[in-house]
């Protein structure tokens, strides 16, 4: 019964998401911006796995930026980004991925997205799948990922 219960719960939180191209953003430019911006980062997000690049991860965060993994202490800064690339690409064997947009809000030089994710290794196999909030910082070199939080749809048992 648990089971049903949290099948039906996550089937509405799917379903009840915004699409990233809202009404809102439509009236406001920040958004459209960031938006494409935010597409474009999360496509060298993944590009960075596939090519065991990690300079292309790294240059997704900004200087000041903190990755909040589950079951783990912030990681922050650009050393921090770094060391999770290898824990993901060495330990987990993450070579490629998906980020899907449901939601993109927020004003000024800060926006935040709601999105889902999958991880994929090198055969295509799903390795993990959950949901991510990610706040953005609009910096001088562009959008990027000030907070990035995440956690996985898959129980811990």
């Amino acid at each position: 019964m648990k089971k049903l219960i949290l099948i039906i719960l996550m089937i509405l939180q799917i379903t009840s998401c915004t699409d990233i191209t809202s009404n809102n953003e439509k009236e406001d430019p920040t958004l459209q911006e960031a938006r494409l911006e935010i597409k474009n980062s999360n496509t060298l997000y993944w590009q960075a796995f596939s090519k065991g690049d990690p300079n292309l991860f790294i240059n997704r965060y900004a200087s000041d930026a903190c990755i909040m993994a589950p079951n783990a202490a912030s990681m922050c800064g650009k050393d921090a980004a770094k060391l999770f690339f290898q824990i993901a690409y060495d330990s987990m064997a993450v070579r490629d991925g998906k980020f899907t947009t449901t939601e993109l809000y927020g004003m000024g030089n800060y926006v935040a997205e709601n999105g889902l994710f999958e991880l994929r290794d090198a055969n295509d196999g799903i390795i993990d799948n959950g949901k991510y909030l990610v706040l953005w910082k609009k910096t001088d070199q562009g959008w990027k990922m000030y907070r990035d939080s995440f956690s996985s749809n898959n129980p811990i048992y």
